[in-house]
């Protein structure tokens, strides 16, 4: 096959994975594709048969090397902290929040609705006991 082809053929699989969400499988095959027309290019690559070859061989050598590293590095799987993340947060009480009562507090700049097993005044720090559903449960620090 002619070096051109083989650069047509692995730009149009990375803009296949430009197009689909991040499974980085047309990513690889591309890569593969574009280093088999250099190689075609420099004469290295040698007949048709030979060219496949290479190209199946480096798309599946990179898929499995690279793959797993490339969705780490770019965090693909998403956060593995769990929602419940603001329990030992401190924070700081913007309302009174009175014994059996609902108030207002302040955890990573963010207001959040507050209950406290004591009485806590305005102003005063505090620390994340628990997170139920959007009310944050606190105790004096």
């Amino acid at each position: 096959m002619a070096w051109w082809l083989w650069i047509l053929l692995g730009l149009g699989l990375l803009f296949v994975e430009m197009a689909t969400p991040g499974s980085f499988v047309a990513f690889f095959f591309g890569i593969s594709g574009l280093l088999v027309g250099v190689l075609a290019v420099l004469g290295w690559a040698g007949p048709e048969w030979v060219q496949w070859l290479l190209f199946s061989a480096l798309a599946i050598i990179m898929l499995g090397l690279l793959r797993g590293p490339l969705h780490a590095r770019l965090n693909l799987k998403g956060s593995s902290k769990p929602v419940d993340s603001l329990v030992g947060e401190g924070g700081v009480i913007l309302e009174d929040v009175a014994v059996g009562g609902v108030g207002k507090v302040e955890v990573r700049g963010s207001s959040w609705s507050a209950r406290a097993s004591e009485a806590l005044e305005k102003g005063r720090r505090c620390r994340v006991e628990r997170v139920d559903g959007l009310t944050l449960w606190v105790r004096p620090e």
